[in-house]
């Protein structure tokens, strides 16, 4: 039983080590942080038809319920309402560690209730493919948003409209200092002003780079649209925004936001 015990010790190990030199070091420098959390984001680009059920049953039956028991929580699905490739469909796994990031995929493969719950999909033949292809990002949560934050009426599948939000930047350098002024006072304003975030992520892999990407959820479009206009008219927005070294030409190179709207099973 202890060598057992041991040998997945390592292999959890070895897999943590080997992700390291792949984000260059900050997951690890973000992982020092036991508080911040890690996502991953995956674009699933589906084909109009029956694959679009054949991927809600999957990620309804098996994929949501296998990640959980592998420690992964809340997922988010979510289908495009506004936005390129539709359809595709993103799903935010949320991972408390580095190793979790490292190692849950591994774990929920092994899975046998997810083996066997999701055959159809798991087994689908090159000539008949469950997808089209799917995307991948790595992000290490905020220090000013540690952990994300479910929004209120999940539980009772509140109607819920999410906007997913991507700032690249020239350099490494200028992405750090945006994300400075997030940490330093944007995201307080953004909460005063009513615009509610779910998460802030530095991208670690991923396309795009260097990047970072935040979800903000509203009731509908007209309380989006209310809560930008408040937030842009904010003097404690605009004096920020205006701060040397803060200012979009010097730290932000391209903007780039879709609508996204929660399945009936997402956990977010």
């Amino acid at each position: 039983m202890k060598r057992r015990s041991f040998l997945k010790s390592s292999l959890a190990a070895t897999s943590v080590a080997g992700l390291a030199p792949m984000v260059t070091g900050q997951a690890a420098q973000a992982s020092s942080n036991p508080a911040r959390e890690f996502y991953e984001l995956r674009m699933y680009h589906l084909r109009r038809g029956p694959k679009q059920k054949l991927f809600d049953d999957f990620y309804r039956e098996a994929a949501v319920p296998a990640w959980n028991r592998a420690g992964v929580a809340p997922v988010g699905v979510f289908n495009v309402m506004v936005g390129p490739d539709s359809p595709t469909t993103y799903v935010l796994l949320t991972h408390k560690s580095l190793e979790s990031m490292a190692t849950a995929t591994d774990r929920v493969r092994a899975d046998a209730q997810y083996q066997k719950t999701g055959a159809e999909f798991i087994n689908a033949t090159p000539s008949d493919p469950a997808y089209v292809r799917v995307e991948s990002s790595l992000l290490a949560a905020f220090e000013g948003m540690p952990r994300l934050e479910v929004p209120a009426g999940v539980a009772e599948k509140k109607p819920r409209l999410f906007e997913l939000r991507t700032y690249e930047s020239h350099s490494k350098k200028a992405n750090k200092k945006k994300i400075e002024m997030f940490n330093q006072g944007e995201i307080a304003i953004f909460r005063r002003t009513g615009l509610q975030p779910v998460f802030f992520g530095e991208t670690l892999v991923g396309s795009k780079m260097p990047n970072l990407t935040y979800m903000l959820v509203f009731e509908n479009m007209a309380a989006r649209d209310k809560a930008w206009g408040t937030f842009v008219a904010d003097p404690e927005w605009k004096k920020l925004s205006a701060t040397p070294g803060y200012t979009d030409p010097e730290i932000v190179t391209n903007i780039s936001n879709l609508f996204l709207r929660p399945t009936a099973y997402s956990q977010i």
